[in-house]
């Protein structure tokens, strides 16, 4: 760390003290800069241009996963599958990918993730060629690890900053999703069409080539070495951790967040073209719904530093809801675009606000553990919403699905509401 930065204590508690919270999650003396030293500032930028390349990669395979497989599948009721058995990737590939950071550090595991990606691309470009709804199950699933590879990249921009910059660090790499946003669609509507007896293996041989370019910046990426803090020992046990209210809390937020999300998500591009849209404009809905999740990573950070992670990731869920009313009120392209954008920006607040108050639940010995549990249990939801939204979708219908968030969503700000109360009553005993 430079010496401009303030040491964050090497055995602070994780839930008060280190973070410097006051009820509510706000920061008690929250950064009025964010400085960084020259290899800290190299780092986010690297993971920045990373997380821009790489994370384009699954919008391109959600918005054709379930266009692919209604035409590869002999089945209409799989034709989601390839999306979920993607998600179902990211949840099996999130704890061997932190045991990979532990034993090969963060670069060595991410440039391998950085090769399932080019793998995958090729396999599911091929698969198309080759008429394999099987090849192309296997090429999305293969895409799980990279993708839970770039989930982390949050988590790395947190390693070498004191707690109270860990929402802005967040939220500077997260900014990388704004590019992916206009990259990962762009490749969909520019090469769909470009190999006219295979549609769409244009699109997945683009992903490869994006996996590709950000190979090299992940190969020079120079994570901070390893501290007597983060070697002290295996810290305390995962079921001591995941006891901790604010670890509950925080993972339920995460989960619901990205699991409806990912629930609309993987069914909006089907229903809109089963309700008359085209391809196209579904791919543009899911390219604004992207630069609506990433775009606000400018000053999330910011608003979590000023009213707190609890209240940022209740108007997350709040707006999550409210994306739901709006499908409801109709199936003209307005009411889609405008659900999918309410929707990136809830799933946004939700989880850059889960995520950070997720990083005030450990010591540094325990981060990768506890990392890789929450991503785990986050994971394993979106697999489970993402095989249940195709089904939804062609037995209870579009309505059915935004109508089943609302009870999840009350329940989630009931519990920060809950959490948020019992700090300020600790905080009322301390003084």
């Amino acid at each position: 760390m430079s010496s401009s930065h303030p040491e964050a204590p090497a055995t602070a508690a994780p839930q008060s003290a280190a973070t410097g919270s006051q009820p509510g999650g706000a920061a008690s003396a929250a950064p009025s800069r964010f400085r960084l030293d020259p290899v800290e500032r190299r780092n986010v930028s690297l993971l920045v241009a990373a997380q821009a390349l790489g994370g384009a990669s699954p919008p391109i395979l959600l918005s054709l996963g379930g266009l692919v497989g209604q035409t590869l599948a002999s089945n209409a009721k799989l034709a989601t599958l390839p999306i979920s058995l993607f998600q179902l990737g990211v949840a099996l590939s999130t704890i061997p990918a932190a045991i990979l950071m532990r034993q090969l550090g963060r670069r060595g595991a991410y440039v391998l993730g950085a090769m399932f990606g080019i793998v995958s691309g090729v396999g599911a470009g091929v698969s198309i060629m080759q008429s394999s709804f099987l090849l192309f199950c296997i090429a999305t699933t293969l895409a799980g690890f990279y993708a839970a590879c770039l989930q982390s990249y949050r988590f790395a921009a947190t390693d070498s900053v004191p707690p109270a910059w860990r929402p802005t660090a967040i939220s500077r790499v997260m900014v990388g999703g704004l590019v992916a946003a206009i990259i990962g669609p762009q490749v969909v509507i520019w090469t769909r069409d470009s190999m006219p007896t295979a549609p769409f293996a244009g699109s997945f041989f683009g992903q490869a080539a994006l996996a590709l370019l950000a190979l090299p910046l992940l190969a020079l990426l120079r994570p901070p070495p390893p501290t007597a803090t983060t070697q002290s020992g295996p810290g305390r046990s995962l079921s001591v951790i995941a006891r901790q209210p604010r670890f509950i809390v925080a993972v339920s937020a995460g989960v619901v967040s990205y699991g409806l999300m990912s629930f609309i998500m993987t069914a909006a591009p089907m229903a809109m073209v089963g309700c008359g849209h085209t391809v196209g404009e579904a791919a543009l809905g899911i390219q604004w719904h992207v630069l609506a999740m990433f775009g606000p990573s400018f000053f999330t950070g910011r608003l979590i530093e000023r009213f707190g992670k609890l209240q940022i990731t209740a108007l997350g869920l709040l707006m999550i809801a409210g994306a739901g009313a709006m499908a409801l009120a109709g199936l003209e392209l307005l009411n889609f675009w405008g659900s999918l954008i309410l929707l990136g920006v809830g799933w946004n607040f939700g989880f850059i606000g889960s995520t950070a108050m997720v990083t005030d639940c450990y010591q540094p010995a325990e981060r990768n553990k506890v990392q890789a549990l929450n991503d785990f249990l986050v994971f394993s939801t979106v697999a489970a919403a993402s095989f249940g939204s195709g089904h939804l979708l062609n037995t209870a219908g579009w309505e059915t699905i935004n109508q089943l968030m609302f009870p999840l969503v009350a329940i989630v700000v009931l519990m920060l509401g809950w959490l948020g109360w019992r700090q300020s009553a600790e905080a009322r005993v301390a003084s």
